[in-house]
C-alpha cells in the first residue's frame, strides 16, 4: 500500500489549496478513503471521509463548508480542496485508508501516507 500526498504549502488566511494523494498497491476504487491532519503539538484529527464510488462524503465540523473531498478512481487518486483557510488549519495532512468498506469518522485509519504540510499564515 502506497499513499503519496502533495500540494501543501504556505498560504495566506482566506486562501485555497488542493491536496492530492496518488495511491498504488491496492484496488483504490473499492475502498473508503479519508484525510486526517495533525497540528503542531496536537493529536491526529479526522478531516473527511469519502465512500467507494464517491457519492457519500462527510466532514469534521471544523472544516465543513470549506473543504471538499473527491476521488478519481481512473487515476487512483484522492483529493482535498481547501478553501477559506484559517490559521488553525495549519497542520500536516495525511491521506488514509483501512482497505475496508467501513465508513470511518475518526482518525483511526490503518494506513497513512507521509503527509503534506499546510501552513496558513500572513
Amino acid at each position: 500500500v502506497q499513499l503519496v500526498e502533495s500540494g501543501g504549502g504556505l498560504v495566506q488566511p482566506g486562501g485555497s489549496l488542493e491536496l492530492s494523494c496518488v495511491t498504488s498497491g491496492f484496488t483504490f476504487s473499492i475502498y473508503v478513503m479519508g484525510w486526517v491532519r495533525q497540528a503542531p503539538g496536537k493529536g491526529l484529527e479526522w478531516v473527511s471521509t469519502i465512500a467507494a464510488g464517491g457519492e457519500v462524503a462527510e466532514y469534521a465540523d471544523s472544516v465543513k463548508g470549506r473543504f471538499t473531498i473527491s476521488r478519481d478512481d481512473a487515476k487512483s487518486t484522492l483529493y482535498l480542496r481547501l478553501t477559506s483557510l484559517k490559521a488553525e488549519d495549519t497542520a500536516m495532512y495525511y491521506c488514509a485508508t483501512s482497505l475496508s468498506a467501513y465508513f470511518i469518522r475518526s482518525p483511526d485509519f490503518y494506513y497513512r501516507g507521509q503527509g503534506t504540510q499546510v501552513t496558513v499564515s500572513s
